[in-house]
């Protein structure tokens, strides 16, 4: 308040008569009392320059000019001679901020939230700023139901006109949902239109989802989840009239009132198609979901809406326009609509061009793109290209993009928005586990090797029950054309005795090279020729079914073995599907001139269907067979076996299945397995 006195009446005087202020002419400017800002950034606000006649006028403009800034807290103008002397007095800079008693929030994730409010470490203080920035670490504790927070601010100055911005905060406790009450509703009860909200009175489970706190963004996305669910049973005219949220004096309790009015119910009329119609009628009709004579539902409405769009995007239209006209009638409680189509100008790729990609190459991307440049624009394929580049798994986020290119009406451009994501591992450690125990094991595992899509595998693991040393390459476009080669190189030793799974060992050294040749966007077939030699050691007590077999075959086998598969993955997602299936089938089968002839037969099944925005629900089925042939009987060391993590929960692993009288696990030729969860 001084300050601006000081300046109000330093203005009233040279507003004053003529004779209080002579004009004259700047020989020289001179800059006193600044710290850390330079004479340059003065000079470049003030409106005199040397050589200028110095008047009232520009005495008065200047000072406004340099208090604008917001630099200075004091701005004096004063005459020597000819000289024309600014004496400045700083405001201080903001050092450091920093937080006490903060526990809900990340302190960085803080500071960038004040840093939108123009509060930041470098800039000048400014009071107003600093009532700000309490308000804003207000808003963001009310956002988590924290209503009793408390916030004091110390600022203590420095050296070099800086200060320390200290907030210090009792955060107090979390203001819980006690009661949450729904009036105007007929049609629902009470108890079902809260099971569709997703906040809750204080239960089993709200201590891990924290549903019972409230915030203003869930109770908005409450209600319009409320809204949906009576637009999708037909009452058009729902309308939300009020919410009251009050909070008790001790600001631990909140009670929650939603006023609504359910409306009437209505049911679909007519259902028309208006516009330019460049599909077939009867394929744009396949398409509407929303029925004549059925009861209204938004999500289908808006189902059907976007279908029309998706299809004008396949040809190229991909800036389309589908609208859905309604035409209400009260009476009769019916609703009709036209579904008016402009598909607009149809649209061509320019350049696909890929943003974010610091290590992996471009052609890795570029190649699963089905989407063409000079081609017409595609919303399938582009939907397509999508998720195949997420399916690689080298990438945390996919985004595709399709601006419009400026100065045309005909052309898109497609950007790929990646950002990649660590794809390899470096193991060494000791650990444990069911089955093997103690466990010392090194690996090294690239999926994206040196930026090339190539998959790299190198494994050194011992433990109680297995010993292996393995290295795999895997380079999934041999081809141009999508075809994939790998090798695998490895020894494994097995002590089964320690499963209880009779007693033996083997110790196999084998290798392989496979491919796989994609004949859809979905399927692949994969074949696979590989060799080994396996080496069978057994004690007196072993089995003797396992003796028998030693004794017909003897103990070191050289096998050849081919393999032949099929892979279906329509997944949307590599790494963290929600809907699609994965299927695959394989046959192993060794053949002469090795000493072992044998098939085994493998098929799993995964479904995936979104059961909520958070939950998945999936369900898997796995079914196994394999055979001896040309007088030889399938290997007792290859047979299957069931139990444990990956299989059956609950049970010791391959403890389930038939026995010998010494209760060793001996499994079987056949196994069926199948599971669901969420």
């Amino acid at each position: 308040m001084k300050n601006a006195l000081r300046a109000a009446l330093f203005l009233l005087v040279l507003t004053g008569p003529a004779r209080a202020f002579q004009p004259f002419v700047v020989r020289d400017i001179r800059v006193e009392g600044i710290q850390r800002i330079e004479a340059g950034t003065v000079f470049s606000y003030l409106p005199v320059k040397v050589g200028d006649t110095m008047t009232d006028e520009k005495a008065a403009g200047a000072i406004r000019s340099l208090f604008a800034t917001g630099f200075f807290r004091d701005v004096r103008l004063e005459v020597q001679g000819n000289v024309l002397i600014v004496t400045l007095e700083e405001r201080p800079a903001i050092a450091s901020i920093d937080f006490v008693g903060m526990k809900e929030f990340e302190k960085d994730k803080v500071k960038q939230g004040l840093r939108d409010v123009g509060f930041q470490e470098g800039r000048i203080f400014d009071r107003a700023l600093l009532d700000q920035a309490e308000q804003e670490l207000k808003r963001q504790y009310l956002t988590r139901g924290l209503y009793g927070v408390e916030v004091t601010t110390t600022v203590t100055p420095l050296d070099r006109n800086r200060v320390a911005i200290n907030f210090n905060l009792n955060e107090g406790e979390v203001a819980k949902i006690r009661r949450i009450n729904i009036v105007g509703n007929r049609a629902f009860s009470e108890e079902e239109l809260l099971r569709v909200l997703q906040l809750r009175t204080p239960g089993w489970f709200t201590w891990f989802s924290k549903n019972d706190q409230y915030s203003r963004q869930k109770l908005q996305a409450d209600l319009e989840s409320m809204r949906s669910h009576y637009l999708n049973a037909g009452y058009l005219e729902f309308n939300i009239d009020s919410t009251q949220v009050s909070i008790t004096p001790d600001r631990r309790d909140i009670y929650i009132t939603i006023n609504i009015s359910e409306g009437e119910k209505f049911e679909v009329g007519d259902v028309k198609l208006g516009g330019d119609l460049l599909v077939p009628e009867a394929e744009l009709r396949s398409l509407i979901t929303i029925k004549s004579g059925e009861t209204f539902s938004r999500e289908r409405l808006t189902d059907s809406t976007k279908a029309i769009t998706d299809r004008l995007g396949r040809d190229g239209y991909a800036f389309a326009n589908v609208n859905a006209n309604p035409d209400i009638d009260k009476e009769k409680r019916k609703v009709s609509f036209t579904f008016l189509i402009d598909p607009g100008r149809r649209v061509y790729v320019r350049r696909i061009n890929v943003v974010g990609n610091a290590r992996t190459r471009d052609e890795v991307v570029r190649r699963e793109m089905r989407q063409l440049e000079g081609s017409f624009f595609d919303s399938q394929k582009l939907q397509l290209s999508k998720q195949r580049i997420d399916k690689t798994g080298y990438f945390s986020e996919v985004e595709v993009e399709t601006p419009a290119v400026p100065g045309t009406t005909d052309q898109v451009d497609v950007t790929v928005r990646i950002k990649e994501k660590p794809t390899g591992a470096v193991l060494l450690g000791i650990g444990f586990s069911n089955v093997d125990k103690f466990i010392v094991q090194a690996s090294v595992q690239q999926s994206n090797f040196f930026g090339t899509g190539n998959t790299v595998g190198l494994q050194v693991a011992s433990g109680s029950v297995n010993k292996v040393a393995s290295f795999s390459f895997t380079d999934p476009y041999y081809t141009v054309d999508g075809v994939s080669r790998g090798f695998d190189v490895y020894r494994r030793d097995v002590n089964a005795a320690t499963l209880g799974i009779g007693n033996y060992r083997t110790s196999t050294v084998g290798g392989a090279v496979r491919f796989g040749v994609p004949y859809t966007e979905y399927d692949t077939l994969f074949f696979g020729l590989g060799t080994e030699q396996v080496k069978l050691f057994l004690a007196p007590d072993s089995p003797q079914r396992y003796l028998i077999f030693q004794n017909e075959f003897g103990a070191n086998y050289i096998t050849l073995v081919t393999t032949a598969g099929w892979v279906r993955d329509s997944r949307d997602s590599f790494i963290w599907p929600t809907r699609g299936h994965l299927e695959r089938a394989s046959l192993e089968l060794a053949t002469p001139p090795g000493d072992l002839e044998y098939w085994k037969y493998s098929y799993t099944h995964q479904y995936f269907h979104p059961y909520s925005r958070n939950l998945t629900f999936v369900l898997s089925g796995e079914l196994d067979a394999g055979e001896g042939y040309g007088g030889k009987p399938l290997p007792f060391f290859k047979n299957y076996y069931s139990g444990g993590i990956g299989s059956v929960r609950g049970y010791r692993t391959a403890s389930l299945g038939p026995r010998d009288l010494d209760g060793s696990f001996l499994g079987g030729n056949r196994k069926v397995n199948g599971s669901a969860e969420l």
